[in-house]
């Protein structure tokens, strides 16, 4: 029995988080109407082929785009674009073994057509 639970943890796939990022404000940097329409394509299919390989770890969440930000002095403000130009355009969690297979997953990503770049994030075991 205790073969078969070293089996099970030895193709535990990991959970990562691919936070899909781009400057979302200024002006020359945005898509035209007709990119993005086209680009909207290329999402789902890159969103269904992860899902196809079973390697969505969770349905895809759409984030609304405005949010707010807490900072150190405890002030709230608007908007994630405060202060930074690039900011999240959306995240969805993955399976993968390991970074590198993560990293090829996110390399097919559409925000990077658009200059933006995906982070990748392993979750740990508490």
């Amino acid at each position: 029995m205790a073969n078969f639970f070293n089996t099970l943890n030895e193709n535990k796939m990991n959970e990562f988080l691919l936070i899909f990022r781009r400057d979302f404000t200024s002006k020359e940097e945005q898509p035209s109407p007709e990119q993005l329409q086209n680009s909207l394509k290329r999402w789902q299919d890159w969103f269904g082929g992860i899902a196809a390989q079973d390697k969505l770890a969770r349905p895809l969440q759409r984030w609304d785009g405005k949010g707010k930000v807490v900072k150190s002095s405890k002030i709230v403000t608007d908007g994630p674009y405060v202060e930074i130009k690039e900011s999240i355009g959306g995240m969805i969690l993955i399976r993968a073994n390991d970074y590198e297979e993560a990293a090829e997953i996110a390399k097919g990503c559409p925000i990077l057509d658009f200059g933006g770049n995906v982070e990748i994030r392993m979750a740990v075991e508490s």
